[in-house]
């Protein structure tokens, strides 16, 4: 299969771009690299070798001016400039040139909102059920402008609505990257959206960013490109230095303090810088590298695979997690936490060990055999995992050795509390 790139259309904030997944000798200065396919990005140079085939998936927050309860009224309204300039940008470069293109968009709401406004007494979409009512209005409609814009290249779309369900269960998630497999290879652009109308609280990505970064697993995507309304990812809070400078590389995403770069998570707790440099460490884990550009320049897509300078590059983790963990940590939210003692902190994180009973301090949270849990120690998330026991059981075994524990459940239990092969450190939560 070709290399593929996400493409993160959204946000308006800055954040990051990446190396390449595999590394091979690099057609601007020869460097060698390791294994897998031919070069994406050069670690030396930085430049895209623009003859390379790439699948791209775009997500495009911007097309929806406001979608919290701060900016009411008629900033809500569906930016139909920023539709336009999403498809003059994905016109040349990505798509037809063996580029293949997911588009995550946002902004059914908005698009309701705009339709309900010519009913009699102009109807407010409020509340949970007013949203997805208006979610329900708005969907078609925002497909029907993508499809018109689209196919003034040729190009056709098809829209696909998800909830985080659908790829929690793995048969959906597997039903799911096969879809997208055959949209690709027959050159068809998914236009994808959380499926509003049905989701809840239990079933929502959060913000578009979880979502575009939870597809890049399914998709398989090997670039991951974020246009923003900013030039990339300033090296401090521009609240608290107004003279912030855009980072033109982030060589190690893990590295930067959130709190203090981005003031944490926003007021509503979706969205933001936060939630996107959150899912570009996720994204990195999977070797994957993320584009942070200004959406708001002209031809900046094209300009980018002509190998420019531009915008924030985010490198890749060099030691990749396989896929099967990945979706493992990130497909639902920790339902309780383990606190673990210095030993067993030190063998889970160093020695490639599984936890056991005896590394166990404190269990917090209530939750059932096989959730996934998170790992704490000295108040910093060691990992994610699955555990092998329920929390009351883990009451009554935390801190014993293994004949204790047999001595308590029975010789019918799990030696480990999580297995190292259900384990994911330094988890982007």
């Amino acid at each position: 299969n070709p290399p593929q790139v996400l493409l993160l259309e959204g946000g308006t904030e800055p954040q990051r771009l990446a190396a390449a997944r595999y590394w091979a000798a690099c057609v601007n200065c020869q460097q060698p690299g390791g294994e897998g396919g031919p070069c994406l990005v050069c670690p030396t140079c930085m430049q895209i070798d623009a003859g390379e085939h790439l699948d791209v998936l775009a997500y495009d927050g911007r097309i929806s001016n406001a979608d919290d309860e701060a900016h009411p009224g008629p900033i809500r309204a569906l930016n139909m400039d920023n539709i336009r300039e999403l498809k003059q940008k994905l016109r040349d470069a990505p798509h037809g040139q063996g580029r293949r293109v997911v588009l995550v968009s946002s902004g059914a709401v908005a698009a309701g909102r705009t339709a309900l406004k010519k009913l009699p007494g102009e109807p407010a979409a409020v509340g949970l059920s007013g949203k997805q009512a208006a979610a329900a209005v708005g969907q078609g409609r925002l497909m029907h402008l993508y499809d018109n814009a689209f196919a003034e290249r040729g190009i056709l779309t098809a829209q696909v609505l998800l909830t985080r369900d659908d790829l929690k269960n793995r048969t959906r998630f597997l039903n799911i990257r096969n879809t997208f497999s055959e949209l690709l290879n027959w050159g068809v652009i998914p236009v994808v959206n959380e499926n509003d109308t049905v989701s809840v609280n239990e079933l929502k990505f959060s913000d578009n960013d979880n979502l575009a970064s939870l597809l890049i697993n399914p998709v398989e995507a090997d670039l991951f490109v974020n246009l923003t309304t900013i030039g990339g990812v300033l090296d401090a809070n521009p609240l608290e230095t107004p003279d912030a400078t855009i980072m033109p590389c982030i060589e190690d995403v893990r590295a930067l303090n959130l709190d203090t770069l981005c003031g944490g998570k926003t007021s509503v707790g979706t969205g933001g810088m936060y939630s996107k440099l959150l899912s570009a460490h996720r994204v990195a884990q999977l070797g994957v590298p993320t584009a942070i550009l200004p959406g708001c320049e002209p031809d900046v897509i094209p300009r980018l695979f002509a190998g420019e300078t531009i915008g924030t590059w985010v490198r890749p983790e060099q030691r990749t997690v396989s896929r099967r963990k990945y979706w493992l940590a990130y497909q639902a939210d920790p339902q309780g936490t383990l606190y673990l003692d210095t030993g067993a902190a030190d063998a889970v994180r160093n020695h490639g060990k599984s936890l056991l009973p005896g590394g166990i301090t404190e269990v917090h949270g209530s939750f059932e055999a096989g959730a996934l849990v998170r790992l704490v120690y000295d108040r910093e998330t060691v990992g994610v995992g699955l555990s092998n026991y329920n929390a009351a059981d883990l009451l009554r075994i935390r801190g014993l050795k293994r004949h204790e524990v047999a001595a308590i459940l029975g010789d019918a239990h799990y030696p480990e509390v999580v297995h190292r092969d259900n384990l994911l450190l330094d988890a982007a939560l």
